[in-house]
């Protein structure tokens, strides 16, 4: 059965970003990772990136409404090979390509650069052989078994449904599995997902890939993107979702991803309302919200979910070895606070001194020497800070020259070439602001650093969360936290007492985790002043603080 996005009318109808997105589908199928479309603005004659058995390959896509692709085509190829320091090159093109350009191939070929064509008809031959699903790397875990059981159950009981599994854990699996066993049952069933922002949603289409048959085309709608038809599954941003439903789409699944963004009113309401008849299921490793509102109304109880705690103490998730540094503790204002009281807002300004860059790196390096193959992640406050550590960095240690920064105000093209260094190594740390929070997957990542980083629970968990997943020579995550929010200690102590508690029915686990306070004075001072963590952890800046005063202190 051939690969319905591969047909020469699909690749015809597509324009040139069709065609490359074909090819990057394609890709999975064939047992490659990490493919990264790099098109755009200086992309060196490159299309995409991927890699397979470590190789790094490089594509180039020319398509052609008709005739054939000339030797241009070529040319940016044999550039993009040399740039991105390629194994293998690919030209791809949805037609032919002149007679021209194949004899400047056959030159490049005589002097050992190999070019390989696939054309239309190379493409549909592939269609036909492929997989009918990408070949999956590992077989679902128990816990994920149980997740997609669960979900089915009650979307079958009530159309409804909840996922809260943490960030590693697989949660977009779970999603996709849900979504491939109803196409399996019906074909033509129609499938929205949707998403609060386009990067996540293009990611969303990509991953779901892994789950459904070649057979099913998947439809990218946003503003950017208007698709033919919305037959199979749509991936969309809520925006182009509504607009859609307020114009008569009515799918029979609906998924919505990060379901912390759906609030009592708005888009997400308003959308879910209109396709009051779809079986709806939300997915999320973050369900708390800062207005409050309690999504298991829209929802339902979760259908199934795993924390972090739970996820690293079962082996599910790395291990831990967290230092929190908070050695510039003012303890004239530990006086202070235990007379007369604090609000959060005055105590983190008073408290904390904060640590000097300089010390901040050799803190770093001093952990990057005692990792195994270190691939480190610096998360900064703002875009100029992220970019100052990055060239701190680059200057401080050999290792480190290539150390580079990402944030949202660089081209998407620019991040992913980076990530693809990143993932094959030749990048060593990454410092960035946000762009690690969702949808990013990381992990061969076995170093962060939190640098005065603002307090959110759901952002902690989230970047935390870049360096928990399992890879094979991760013994555990090392987490160096520059503390300058009391609520991120009592997000520590609370996890750690958690682990803790959680840990204690699980006493197999090859490696241990460690939550520990660099100077114990400061973490004796902290673990007897925050009793209860948990609510301390989600305080806001107004609430009052007042502790006991610590023996020893005059």
């Amino acid at each position: 059965m051939s690969a319905v996005f591969l047909s020469p009318p699909e690749l015809r109808d597509g324009g040139p970003a069709g065609l490359t997105k074909a090819l990057e589908r394609t890709l999975w199928h064939l047992g490659f990772h990490d493919v990264r479309v790099v098109d755009g603005a200086n992309d060196h004659g490159a299309d995409l990136l991927a890699v397979r058995n470590r190789e790094q390959w490089v594509f180039q896509s020319k398509w052609k409404a008709h005739g054939t692709a000339d030797h241009a085509g070529v040319d940016d190829l044999e550039r993009a090979r040399t740039h991105y320091r390629a194994d293998k090159a690919v030209l791809a093109t949805n037609t032919n390509i002149t007679a021209t350009a194949e004899a400047r191939r056959r030159a490049l070929a005589g002097v050992g650069v190999d070019i390989a064509l696939w054309h239309g008809a190379t493409l549909e031959t592939i269609g036909a052989r492929m997989p009918e699903r990408v070949p999956s790397r590992y077989e679902l875990r128990p816990y994920q078994i149980d997740a997609v059981r669960a979900i089915e159950r009650d979307l079958a009981a009530d159309a409804s449904a909840l996922l809260v599994l943490a960030t590693g854990l697989g949660k977009t699996v779970v999603g996709g599995e849900v979504i491939g066993n109803l196409l399996a049952s019906r074909p033509q069933a129609r499938v929205l997902v949707v998403a609060h922002m386009r990067d996540l949603v293009e990611q969303l289409e990509k991953a779901l890939w892994r789950h459904i048959p070649k057979t099913v085309p998947t439809r990218l709608l946003t503003g950017d993107s208007k698709p033919r038809n919305l037959e199979g599954v749509v991936v969309a941003t809520v925006e182009s979702a509504l607009a859609a439903a307020r114009n008569g789409y009515r799918p029979d699944l609906i998924m919505i991803d990060e379901t912390h963004h759906v609030a009592e009113t708005g888009r997400f309401a308003e959308l879910l309302d209109l396709c009051s008849a779809a079986a709806q299921f939300g997915v999320t490793a973050t369900p708390w919200r800062g207005d409050k509102f309690d999504i298991t109304v829209r929802f339902g109880y979760p259908s199934f979910s795993m924390g972090i705690a739970e996820g690293m103490a079962k082996g599910f998730l790395s291990a831990v070895d967290y230092r929190l540094y908070a050695d510039g503790v003012d303890w004239d204002t530990v006086k202070e606070i235990s007379r007369h009281g604090y609000s959060i807002k005055d105590l983190n300004r008073h408290l904390f001194l904060p640590q000097r860059d300089e010390e901040i790196v050799e803190h770093l390096r001093a952990a990057w020497r005692e990792t195994v193959e270190p691939r480190a992640i610096v998360f900064c406050q703002t875009i100029e800070h992220a970019e100052h550590m990055a060239r701190l960095l680059s200057v401080s240690d050999p290792q480190w020259a290539n150390a580079s920064y990402l944030h949202s105000g660089l081209p998407k093209r620019h991040r992913n070439v980076l990530l693809n260094e990143f993932r094959l190594g030749r990048v060593p740390v990454i410092t960035c602001v946000d762009v690690f929070n969702e949808g990013v997957d990381v992990p061969d990542v076995n170093l962060i650093a939190f640098l005065r980083v603002t307090h959110s629970r759901r952002i902690f968990v989230q970047q935390l969360g870049r360096g928990l997943r399992l890879s094979p020579h991760k013994k555990a995550l090392r987490v160096l936290d520059f503390v300058t929010d009391i609520r991120r200690a009592a997000a520590a102590l609370n996890l750690r007492r958690t682990l803790e508690a959680t840990e204690a029915e699980h006493l197999q686990l090859p490696h241990a985790s460690r939550i520990e306070f660099q100077d114990e004075t400061v973490g004796s001072l902290m673990d007897m002043w925050i009793q209860d963590a948990a609510d301390l952890e989600t305080a806001a800046d107004e609430v009052r603080l007042q502790f006991p005063m610590p023996k020893g202190i005059q």
